[in-house]
């Protein structure tokens, strides 16, 4: 497995790179807001940026806790979609570190949950949110209880 530990930033390459990067949104993205739209206007109740068990530094996007779901929203950049991530030129060798580092704490992070007998659903920012809080509802509505 690759390891989730990254080297020290370089530092970035243009002032405009640097506001840019810190401006951009961790939590409460446009895609994850349509989604939860979505899934409330479902009557789907939940938790946002709920603690991983096990290893509360994480969170779980949209959890759903009573039915174990946990939902998380990729995007494409940070997380690595194999249709629309890209790799940066400038700091190139680091952020290839990075990006593979992120993508090994997801896997991980799903591992961790499913062992304590969490289902996990990811989607990915491009996705088109009816589709994806169809996803969501049918893993909810799976591990609820009949009746």
């Amino acid at each position: 497995m690759t390891s989730t530990r990254v080297p020290p930033h370089p530092g970035a390459s243009s002032a405009a790179v640097s506001r840019r990067m810190s401006v951009a949104a961790r939590r409460d993205t446009g895609c994850e807001l349509l989604l939860r739209r979505r899934l409330h206007a479902a009557g789907m109740r939940y938790r946002v940026n709920y603690p991983v068990p096990g290893n509360r530094r994480r969170t779980i996007d949209i959890a759903f806790t009573r039915a174990r779901v946990a939902v998380f929203v990729d995007g494409c950049f940070w997380h690595g979609c194999p249709e629309h991530g890209t790799q940066p030129r400038a700091n190139a060798a680091w952020w290839s570190q990075k990006l593979a580092a992120n993508q090994a704490r997801d896997a991980d992070t799903t591992a961790l949950l499913e062992a304590v007998g969490w289902s996990v659903v990811r989607v990915w920012e491009h996705d088109d949110p009816a589709e994806a809080a169809r996803l969501v509802i049918d893993a909810v509505r799976a591990r609820r209880p009949a009746g």
